[in-house]
């Protein structure tokens, strides 16, 4: 897989994680530490759940059948269409943060990594090409939540884009799914 491709990929899936940062780095009564905890766990689960994908999917192809481009495409565009099901059932809301949540919330932002890793990073040949492209997408991901609580410090009224984070990584990724059904 091309670096761009792969660079869209990461950032759509961490836009998740982007939307769940602002949403905690505006609550003032969130520490420090929660804040890179958070960050770690959802770089690390994205990391992991794409890993584990790839994998699944390597051994799918492998020992069952192959997963044409159409049908890898249209589960990535099922992905995206679900994240954009999730916005708008979200509403904008922030997550209530209790102790031990990080975890959880960093397998949830996450979940979608899986579906990734199983039908895009599935045809890569090399197992150190996949851990290289599942490191970076986990990389994107800490890189980006942090930048969310970044931006939420300095700008407490950004809430709008936590708002609209689940849309643009929808829309991203049904736009990438056609592009592979179709080009």
């Amino acid at each position: 897989m091309d670096f761009y491709s792969l660079l869209i990929i990461a950032i759509a899936l961490s836009l998740d994680a982007f939307g769940v940062a602002l949403c905690i780095g505006l609550n003032s009564g969130v520490s420090i530490n929660g804040k890179v905890l958070f960050s770690a766990c959802s770089g690390f689960f994205q990391f992991l759940f794409a890993l584990i994908g790839a994998y699944a999917g390597v051994l799918f192809n492998t020992y069952i059948a192959s997963v044409p481009k159409v049908i890898g495409g249209a589960l990535i565009a099922i992905v995206g269409v679900l994240m954009l099901k999730e916005g708008f059932e979200n509403k904008g809301e922030c997550p209530v943060i209790k102790p031990g949540t990080y975890f959880i919330l960093g397998i949830s932002v996450s979940i979608d990594a899986m579906v990734i890793g199983f039908t895009v990073l599935n045809s890569i040949n090399n197992s150190l090409s996949v851990l290289k492209d599942t490191l970076f997408i986990g990389l994107v991901t800490l890189i980006i939540s942090s930048l969310a609580f970044i931006i939420a410090k300095y700008l407490k009224k950004i809430e709008l884009f936590s708002k609209y984070a689940d849309y643009i990584g929808g829309f991203i990724l049904v736009i990438f799914g056609i592009k592979m059904m179709f080009f």
